[in-house]
This record gives C-alpha cells, structure tokens and sequence, in this order.
C-alpha cells in the first residue's frame, strides 16, 4: 500500500485530485475515503510555507483578527470624529441647529429617565431592606428553630 501512495506522490497534489474524483465517479464511498485520506494524511495543505503547525495557523489567525479590530476602530474613530455636534452637517443651518437642539433635548430626557429609575430601584431596595429588618426584630427571642427538631426523651 505504500508503494502505492508513494508512486501517487511522485506525481503529486493533480495525481490525489484525480484520483479522488475518479474515486467519486466509481463509488462515491471511495472517493469519500480518499478524500479523508487526503485531509488526514495532510497531503492537500494550503500553502507549503505555513506547513501543518496548528500554532502558526493560531498565530496567523490572531494576526486576521487584530488587523480587523484596528480596521474597526479606526472606522468607528472616523465615524464618530466626522460627527460634528451629533452628525454631518447638512449644510442647512437652521435644520441643523433644530436637530441638534432636538437631540440635546432627548440626551437629557434619558439622562433624567436613568436618574429616574436609579431612585426607584433604590426606593424598592430601601423598602426590602427595612422590612427585613422589621421581620427581624419581631422575631421571638430564642434559639432559632431547626428544620430537623430533637427528639423528645418519653417517661
């Protein structure tokens, strides 16, 4: 068998293709075999210079995925630079002023509205929180009861 494999290599990656295809074309379960063969064995790698180092596919990886987040950044940082007040300006100066009155309006109103529901939250805390401790000292005075209790010595 390795003299076979050996003979398929001389001719190299065209030689695994076609016979994977050909494999396909006889009876598509060998040509499934040859295929896992192929990926198994590493003899289709994607570049020669990279090798089969799952590392270096990592590093590589890390590297995409960097050069995405900066892209991202920068193209957030020019999206919010080119903002002006709130947005582009549309040359019109008095639809510009009234948006951006509008918008100052509405930054405040949610600004109260989170204020607002802060104090509530607090409020309702503030209310659980006594009524525990009322519970608490209205509790009777003694050891506190067990869920298992002792059994009780009979005369």
């Amino acid at each position: 068998m390795s003299e076979v494999v050996a003979r398929i290599d001389d001719f190299g990656r065209p030689a695994w293709i076609a016979l994977m295809v050909i494999g396909f074309i006889v009876f598509w379960p060998i040509g499934l075999a040859i295929l896992a063969y192929i990926i198994w064995s590493g003899r289709m790698g994607c570049s020669p210079r990279y090798g089969n180092n799952m590392q270096d596919w990592r590093d590589r990886a890390m590297t995409r995925w960097e050069r995405k987040r900066e892209r991202w950044e920068r193209h957030m940082q020019r999206w919010s630079d080119g903002r002006g007040s709130h947005f582009r300006q549309t040359g019109n100066r008095a639809f510009d002023e009234y948006r951006d009155e509008a918008l100052r309006k509405l930054e405040e109103e949610a600004t109260e509205f989170r204020d607002f529901l802060a104090r509530l939250r607090m409020a309702k805390d503030r209310q659980e929180f006594d009524q525990f401790m009322n519970e608490r000292r209205n509790r009777p005075a003694g050891p506190p009861p067990s869920d298992d209790p002792a059994p009780q010595p009979q005369a």
